[in-house]
């Protein structure tokens, strides 16, 4: 009896032996490679049509990787990554970025044209997008305004947000002159990557208008050098409402390609009507 038992013993440790030579199970197991983060995004569009299929997505994704590569101090792949083929741009859509030093009222000026509200707080901003539906060519457009970081700390973001901009808001504080002067880094910049301002739409906003008493930016001052950096001019006050939508308009008055404008309060210049007449325009809705 003991010798069966050790003969199907034997047995079964042969079969086992060499079932697991047959599957190759002998050989310690390899541990399959954990895929990179590029891998998985990959997959997911080749298998899911719907992933990263239109440029805001792509966008909030640049931007999330620009600001992880700018506080961890390593360089983000897909930051600089060229999109893969997806539904084609919006061409409709028009970005609007606005630029400025910290506490000049860059959000207090988006807030009060899309919201038609006003803070006094002053709470620091990193990028926040805002939308407002305009008729453009008669059909529906999206304007798309960026207001950026007032800090210096988040380069890759500010130069992601040139990239992708169609025109542009350069705002300082009648109240400080170094605001103005925290400006001309970012329009060398806005130059560097556009190649040339002559065409595209930028308006040097001097805001605060209202704090007259602390003024220490004159107003032929931001009008000498808007007509350096050869482009428009305006004071604004987010305080008081004043010139806020009128920025607006004019910015798109000064587009060139999409012959785009705002009205304001249901009223068109003439020169607005005229060009209506010609072809189709942008307005608020």
């Amino acid at each position: 009896m003991m010798m069966m038992m050790m003969m199907m013993g034997g047995d079964g440790d042969d079969d086992v032996s060499q079932r697991a030579e047959g599957s190759g199970c002998s050989q310690p197991l390899q541990s399959r490679p954990i895929p990179d983060t590029e891998t998985l995004r990959t997959r997911l569009r080749r298998h899911d049509s719907l992933k990263l299929t239109t440029d805001s997505d792509f966008e909030e994704l640049q931007s999330s990787a620009a600001l992880q590569s700018e506080q961890t101090g390593q360089p983000s792949r897909a930051a600089g990554r060229t999109p893969t083929p997806r539904m084609p741009e919006q061409s409709n859509d028009y970005r609007v970025v606005v630029f400025g030093a910290g506490g000049v009222g860059k959000s207090s000026l988006v807030l009060r044209f899309v919201k038609g509200t006003f803070r006094d707080t002053y709470i620091p901003t990193v990028e926040d997008t805002y939308r407002q539906v305009i008729s453009c060519d008669k059909s529906v457009c999206t304007l798309q305004i960026t207001d950026t970081t007032g800090s210096h700390q988040f380069p890759a973001m500010q130069r992601l947000s040139i990239s992708k901009g169609h025109a542009f808001i350069l705002v300082y504080s009648i109240t400080s002159r170094q605001s103005l002067e925290e400006l001309k880094p970012i329009y060398q910049q806005v130059l560097a990557i556009k190649g040339t301002v002559e065409a595209i739409p930028i308006m040097l906003v001097g805001n605060k208008s209202d704090e007259t008493a602390q003024r220490e930016v004159d107003t032929k001052e931001g009008e000498a050098q808007a007509t350096a950096w050869k482009c428009a001019f305006m004071e604004t006050s987010a305080k008081t409402n004043s010139n806020v939508k009128e920025l607006f308009q004019e910015l798109l008055a000064l587009e060139k390609k999409r012959d785009m404008s705002l009205s304001i309060d249901g009223k068109r210049s003439g020169k607005q009507k005229r060009a209506d007449k010609l072809k189709g325009k942008c307005s608020i809705m």
